[in-house]
C-alpha cells in the first residue's frame, strides 16, 4: 500500500467533515471521496462564494454539503473533523465540544506529517516565508529531485500522498495556525527553518507566546541528526519569555544565517563586499555576490541565505547561484507587473505587516508612490511610518485603515519637513488611478498595504491579482 492507502484504511466506514472550504479542505474533501469515505463540506458561506464549478465536482464524487448560519449542525454525527486552518481551536468553541463527544479534530497538514514518506524542508517565520520556500524547491528541483511543494503557500499535500514516494522531497510552507495543533511530529521534519519572528497575528491569536510556540513547534520534535536553520540577527526571545530564545530549543543541528556578520555555521553575506559565503566546521566557501540576486531588497539577500543554510550538501553552489541571475520573484511580492508611460508598477500585496512594508519601501533605494491602506489586524503602524517619510513622494490611502495610517503619519514630528503628498480615498481602483495621475515618466509605484485585504477581497492574492488585471488594462 501507499501512504494515501495506509491512511485511508484508518478512516474506513467514519464519516468525515471539513469545516471552511478554501484551498486546503477542498481538494482534500475530492481526495477523500474519490477514496470512497462519506465526506461532509462544512461552510457558513454559499456555493456562489465557494465555487460552482468545486461545488458541483465535489457534489458528483458523493460529497454532501451543510452550508449557512447552522453549518456545524452536523457535526454531532461526524468521527472525524479536518478544520480549516483558519480556525484556530482555543477561539472556536464547537472544537472542544467536538473532542469532549470524542471527535477526533485534526488538519490536512497534520495528516500529511504523519504519513508523508519522504524527506520534509519545513519553513515558517512571521516574514520572507514564501519565497524561501520557494527557493528552496527550485534549488533542489535544479538538482532533478522530484518535489512537492505546499502548505500556506497555497495547495494542500495531503492528495499527493496518492504519488508521493520516499525518493522524493516535500517542500513545506506552514503558518501558525497550522502548525498551533501540530504538537508531535515525530522526528520530523527533516530541516526546520524559521526565518524570523515579529509581533503580528494579535488579532487571532490570543497571546504573542502561543503565535511563538506555536512556531517553535516546528523544531521540537526533530532528533539530533535532523537540521535547524535560524536567523542570526534576529531576537527570538519574544513575549513574556524575553530570557528564554527559541535557539534553547533546538534538538538538532543549529545553522544560521546572517546579511550583518560571519556565522560560525550557516550562510552569511560579508557587508563589505556583498560576498556570499557558506560556513562550516571552519571552511568558507564563496558562493555569489549579493549583486547575482535579480529580485531587490536586502530581504532577499536575506532569503537567499535562509536557503542556502537549508540545503547545503543537497544544492551545488552553481545551481544556487543560477538561480539567483535567473529567478524574478514570487507573485505579490515586489512583483514587476508592467512599465507604463516610462512608470514602473509593482504589486506587493503580501505586504500586510509594517515590517514588509519596511523591507518594501527599502527595496527601491528611492522616493517612490505607494498605495497604502486595507483592513485592521490590529498592528502598531507607528514603526513603519519613519521609512514612509524616507522612501515615498506620495502616499494614497484606501480602505479600512486609511484614517489610522493617516492620522500615523502626520503625527510623526518630521512629516512637514519630508514633504510627503498625502491622498485619501475608498477604494483601490480609485487609489491606483490617482497613482496613476500623480505618477510621472521615471517613477515607481508600488501597492505595498500594510495591512490585510478583506475589507475589499477575500485575501491578499485576490487584491494583488486585481491590481495586476487594472494595471495591464491601461491603454497606450
Amino acid at each position: 500500500m501507499n501512504q494515501a492507502e495506509k491512511y485511508i484504511q484508518t478512516v474506513k466506514g467514519k464519516k468525515i467533515a471539513l469545516v471552511g472550504m478554501g484551498v486546503a479542505n477542498t481538494p482534500c474533501a475530492k481526495f477523500l471521496a474519490q477514496h470512497g469515505i462519506e465526506v461532509y463540506a462544512c461552510d457558513k458561506r454559499d456555493k456562489e462564494y465557494i465555487g460552482k464549478e468545486v461545488c458541483d465536482e465535489l457534489e458528483a464524487l458523493g460529497v454532501k454539503f451543510s452550508l449557512g448560519d447552522n453549518y456545524l449542525d452536523i457535526l454531532p454525527e461526524m468521527d472525524i473533523v479536518f478544520r480549516s486552518h483558519g480556525i484556530l481551536p482555543f477561539q472556536n468553541e464547537w472544537i472542544g465540544e467536538c473532542i469532549e463527544r470524542g471527535v477526533t479534530v485534526t488538519t490536512e497538514m497534520e495528516v500529511f506529517f504523519e504519513y508523508c514518506p519522504c524527506k520534509i524542508f519545513a519553513i515558517t517565520g512571521s516574514n520572507g516565508k514564501t519565497t524561501t520556500t520557494t527557493l528552496i524547491s527550485k534549488m533542489l528541483e535544479a538538482e532533478g529531485n522530484r518535489v512537492f511543494l505546499g502548505g500556506n503557500i497555497g495547495k494542500a499535500l495531503m492528495p499527493t500522498l496518492d504519488e508521493i514516494t520516499e525518493n522524493d522531497i516535500a517542500v513545506v510552507e506552514l503558518s501558525s495556525f497550522q502548525l498551533l495543533t501540530m504538537g508531535n511530529l515525530r522526528n520530523k521534519p527533516d530541516v526546520a527553518v524559521v526565518t524570523n519572528i515579529e509581533c503580528t497575528h494579535q488579532d487571532h491569536h490570543i497571546s504573542l507566546d502561543e503565535y511563538v510556540d506555536a512556531k517553535r513547534n516546528i523544531l521540537i520534535y526533530q532528533n539530533e541528526n535532523q537540521r535547524t536553520v535560524l536567523n542570526a540577527d534576529c531576537d527570538y526571545s519574544i513575549g513574556n519569555r524575553v530570557y528564554h530564545d527559541m535557539r534553547y530549543d533546538v534538538r538538532g543541528k543549529l545553522f544560521e544565517f546572517s546579511i550583518k556578520h560571519p556565522v560560525e555555521n550557516g550562510a552569511f553575506m560579508d557587508t563589505a563586499s556583498g560576498d556570499i559565503y557558506y560556513c562550516e566546521n571552519g571552511e568558507k566557501t564563496l558562493i555569489m555576490n549579493k549583486n547575482d540576486i535579480v529580485i531587490p531588497g536586502d530581504h532577499n539577500i536575506e532569503n537567499y541565505c535562509t536557503a542556502i543554510s537549508a540545503v547545503w550538501g543537497c544544492v551545488k553552489p552553481e545551481t544556487i547561484k543560477n538561480i539567483a541571475q535567473t529567478f524574478g520573484g514570487v507573485e505579490h511580492r515586489i512583483e514587476f507587473v508592467r512599465e507604463y508611460k516610462g512608470v514602473k508598477y509593482y504589486n506587493d500585496s503580501i505586504a500586510t505587516s509594517p515590517s514588509r512594508v519596511i523591507s518594501g519601501l527599502k527595496a527601491f533605494g528611492r522616493k517612490i508612490i505607494v498605495i497604502m491602506g486595507g483592513s485592521d489586524k490590529g498592528n502598531d503602524l507607528t514603526e513603519m511610518v519613519p521609512y514612509i517619510l524616507k522612501y515615498c513622494k506620495v502616499l494614497v490611502l484606501n480602505g479600512t485603515t486609511a484614517n489610522r495610517i493617516y492620522d500615523a503619519v502626520r503625527n510623526n514630528s518630521r512629516f512637514e519637513e519630508s514633504g510627503l503628498k498625502v491622498i485619501m480615498t475608498d477604494k483601490l481602483e480609485n487609489a491606483l488611478a490617482i497613482a496613476k495621475e500623480e505618477a510621472e515618466e521615471g517613477d515607481i509605484v508600488s501597492l505595498c498595504p500594510a495591512c490585510p485585504a478583506f475589507d475589499q477581497f477575500k485575501t491578499f492574492e485576490y487584491r494583488g491579482r486585481k491590481y495586476k488585471e487594472m494595471v495591464n488594462s491601461f491603454d497606450d
